[in-house]
């Protein structure tokens, strides 16, 4: 609704109540200072129901497609602002609006089919969007190319959301791959770095050295997180990182999660479909629906009427959810 709109039924501000003279107009039998007709309002006072000034309309959500306002005066991270992505005639997201704030972990969420990985890959740059801004530490990413693009790339990291490790080289090679990019330091410093990242993500030493192919599921997670810390990033986005694992193994994961965020004072973007890993880890959820989407606490969605928000959240997954919690 826009900001100056009225409810349903009201009348514009200023426009006169149904059965008031014109301007100017004197009242019957000629007395300018007779009796108002029934009904009428006094001059300046505004039609019943009208809005006051300045106000936000019934339903009207803060900027960022937040349900209230949670900046708290942080700077913001990752900032969206009308965008469109779309594949031919297929629109998969229209007119987002989206906002992350520095040091909070921020969950995606959405149906089948509403776009989780494919708004992903448009905020790092692996797809275009077809309209609208995306802001990335405050840098319009459309905009930015060359030595600029890759400073901003520096300063965030992806774990993608089936490790995409590369399969002929050892995890320390995988975690070395970004650093020998964007920092060229000699070889002995690398490898150093690419240690404290094995240790950092809780895999054991000798895990560098072994290749993909040699790891459980959830090492390969570690490993492709240690990856995407290689640079020290400020901003992290993860793709279903608990997918696949055991509870055992996604509670760890999601203690491990939050223990960065604390410890690095780390910026998370988290695609996933967990419940769980969204009551753990999770300050903020951003949920797609209808191609658009709504920001708000855990506690700001549970109220929040929607189809698919009630059955998601109080369907009875949600509900074990929240009990564990």
């Amino acid at each position: 609704m826009a900001e100056d709109a009225r409810p349903g039924g009201a009348k514009l501000e200023g426009e006169k109540p149904e059965g008031s003279k014109a301007e100017g107009a004197k009242p019957e039998g000629g007395n300018p200072d007779g009796p108002k007709p029934e009904g009428a309002k006094p001059e300046g006072a505004k039609p019943e129901g009208a809005k006051p000034e300045g106000a936000k309309p019934e339903g009207g959500k803060p900027e960022g497609g937040q349900l209230v306002e949670h900046s708290d005066g942080r700077d913001v991270v990752l900032k969206l602002r009308g965008v469109r992505t779309q594949f031919g005639d297929n629109i998969v997201h229209d007119n987002l609006d989206f906002d992350v704030f520095r040091g909070e972990i921020v969950g995606l969420v959405g149906g089948s089919g509403s776009g989780k990985s494919v708004l992903l890959r448009t905020i790092i740059g692996l797809n275009d969007a077809t309209k609208g801004t995306i802001e990335i530490l405050g840098k319009d990413i459309s905009k930015l190319h060359g030595k600029a693009e890759r400073e901003i790339q520096g300063r965030t990291g992806v774990q993608f959301q089936d490790g995409a490790l590369f399969s002929s080289l050892s995890v320390s090679e995988n975690i070395i791959v970004p650093i020998r990019e964007h920092a060229g330091l000699d070889e002995k410093t690398m490898r150093e770095i690419a240690a404290l990242k094995v240790a950092l993500v809780g895999l054991p030493p000798d895990t560098g050295e072994k290749k993909p192919s040699e790891l459980s599921g959830g090492m390969r997670k570690r490993a492709s997180l240690a990856r995407a810390l290689a640079l020290d990033p400020e901003l992290l986005f993860l793709d279903e990182p608990t997918a696949g694992l055991d509870p055992i193994g996604a509670t760890h994961y999601d203690e491990l999660v939050k223990g960065l965020n604390h410890s690095l004072g780390l910026t998370i973007l988290m695609v996933t479909h967990d419940l769980d890993s969204l009551y753990a880890v999770c300050d903020r959820i951003a949920v797609l629906l209808d191609k658009h989407v709504v920001v708000g606490t855990m506690e700001e969605l549970l109220a929040y009427d929607h189809p698919w928000v009630r059955e998601y959240f109080h369907g009875p997954r949600g509900r074990a959810a929240a009990h564990k919690e």
